[in-house]
């Protein structure tokens, strides 16, 4: 039978969110959490995730608690990603700390379908990555791996 217990969690803002224990358990770090403090109604902290980040952590793990549906839960998720560059990233650092493998997977995943037929410089270009090379140690680099540029 599915729990009913709500737990409490606390944003790095010390902001308080309720979410369902089953919902919650999605998370190793708050599933570990929940067993140190026992039947304790203690708000749980959540130090590195920020509220507009944990609420949409809590959307998806009540989606992904609620729904049976496979087809509903995979268009749900196609659209839970339409997000700026920013809060997907944020939402990749926040589904690691809180090791959240299903979220931690799809963010990842979206991550590497943006990138799948860039260059390097698209990518650099596309999230602002400084190039460290020298142009004469990038074309050295190149030289030296052509087969994996073909």
């Amino acid at each position: 039978m599915a729990s009913s217990r709500k737990i409490i969690l606390q944003s790095s803002e010390k902001k308080l969110f309720e979410i369902s224990e089953n919902a919650a358990m999605l998370s190793e770090t708050v599933k570990n959490m929940i067993k140190a403090i026992g039947e304790s109604n203690d708000p749980i902290p959540v130090k590195n995730v920020s509220s507009t980040i944990l609420l949409k952590i809590i959307d998806y793990c009540n989606k992904h608690v609620e729904e049976e549906n496979d087809d509903v839960l995979k268009q749900w998720d196609a659209d839970f990603l339409k997000l700026d560059q920013d809060i997907l990233f944020d939402l990749i650092l926040a589904a690691n700390y809180m090791e959240i493998k299903s979220l931690l997977d799809l963010t990842s995943r979206r991550i590497a379908d943006m990138i799948k037929d860039m260059t390097p410089e698209e990518i650099r270009k596309e999230f602002n990555i400084k190039n460290d090379y020298t142009p004469e140690e990038e074309e050295k680099l190149l030289e030296e791996n052509k087969r994996a540029f073909k």
